[in-house]
């Protein structure tokens, strides 16, 4: 641990809430403003969608070629085995390993290297291998379809791996929810309950989280507001389908998870044959203050960075007390 800074933030909300808006916030300025308003460091980014994005290319192709859809019930559907919410945080533990460790190969774009990593965090939530079962000619097929974005979500992730962690904070960005009417404790596999579980213990114990609180109807709104169709993998101008919306954001369960932790101001999570209570931060964006910062630095108005600027250091600071400790 740094003397100063999170060794790993996890950025959670629903969809469209201002997680990607608030993560380029926070890296505004210098340096030496990030670490002593935030407590971060240079940011090293993971995020489970471009794997979602990736899956829904697979079916694509599958769909194209005369097979059947492998991942989800249809093209703006849910998925079809819904512990693949735990398989998106699988292949993310994956990239961690791989950013974090110096000696760590970045992973080939070649889409068949991909498709083992997938079938490979898939076993580890206990559901079927696809691509291993695969016809082979079938599978060449799917690859040759993918092999433009495979190559895109190795150089998204990858690209960019530092030489050193020294002075870095991962920042690791997801949503989960559960279908629109339920009442937490939500049944797995939906929520934050269940995927928090999947993340890797070296995650778990050097992390602390900051979840930026709307509400269910205020995400489905700020997220038909975003959608660009001629931008579908953007992490900042994806749109999620509706039927998603409803079936897996329809409600979240972080207000729960820290309403119930046995140690205030945390999130408690058994895994890995431990307990962990990972200091949590929440920022209240449900006066919207963070759509004006998909505009350039130099639009944003003024009020609303000192808005932000408070409340998020202010949140943060708090965290970062309980993380020290």
């Amino acid at each position: 641990m740094s003397d100063n800074l999170f060794d790993t933030l996890l950025l959670l909300a629903l969809p469209a809430s201002g997680k990607s808006e608030v993560r380029k916030f926070m890296r505004e300025g210098t340096a030496a403003d990030a670490a002593a308003n935030y407590h971060l460091g240079d940011t090293v980014q993971l995020d489970d969608f471009p794997y979602v994005h990736f899956l829904r290319c697979c079916d694509d192709a599958l769909v194209s070629l005369g097979a059947p859809r492998a991942f989800y019930k249809g093209p703006d559907d849910v998925f079809l085995e819904r512990r693949d919410w735990g398989t998106l945080l699988q292949l993310v533990n994956q990239d961690y390993y791989v950013i974090t460790q110096p000696d760590a190969e970045k992973p080939s774009a070649d889409p068949h290297v991909l498709f083992e990593r997938v079938d490979r965090a898939r076993e580890a939530v206990g559901a079927a291998t696809v691509f291993r079962d695969m016809e082979a000619g079938l599978k060449s097929a799917v690859a040759d379809k993918v092999a433009a974005e495979a190559h895109g979500l190795v150089e998204e992730l990858f690209g960019r791996k530092p030489e050193t962690m020294e002075g870095k904070t991962v920042v690791i960005e997801f949503a989960r929810g559960g279908p629109d009417g339920t009442t937490p404790p939500l049944p797995e596999p939906h929520g934050y309950a269940y995927s928090l579980k999947q993340l890797a213990p070296e995650i778990l114990e050097s992390a602390a989280l900051l979840y930026i609180w709307v509400t269910p109807e205020e995400s489905r709104r700020k997220n038909a507001a975003r959608e660009d169709p001629d931008d579908p993998g953007s992490i900042l101008h994806h749109s999620c389908p509706l039927t998603v919306m409803l079936a897996d954001y329809g409600v979240c369960d972080m207000p729960h998870l820290a309403e119930t932790s046995s140690v205030p101001g945390t999130i408690e999570i058994e895994a890995h044959e431990r307990t962990f209570n990972i200091p949590v931060a929440i920022f209240d964006n449900r006066e919207d203050l963070t759509s004006c910062l998909r505009d350039e630095p130099e639009d944003w108005p003024e009020e609303t960075v000192s808005k932000l600027q408070a409340a998020i250091s202010t949140a943060l600071s708090d965290a970062w007390t309980r993380y020290k400790a």
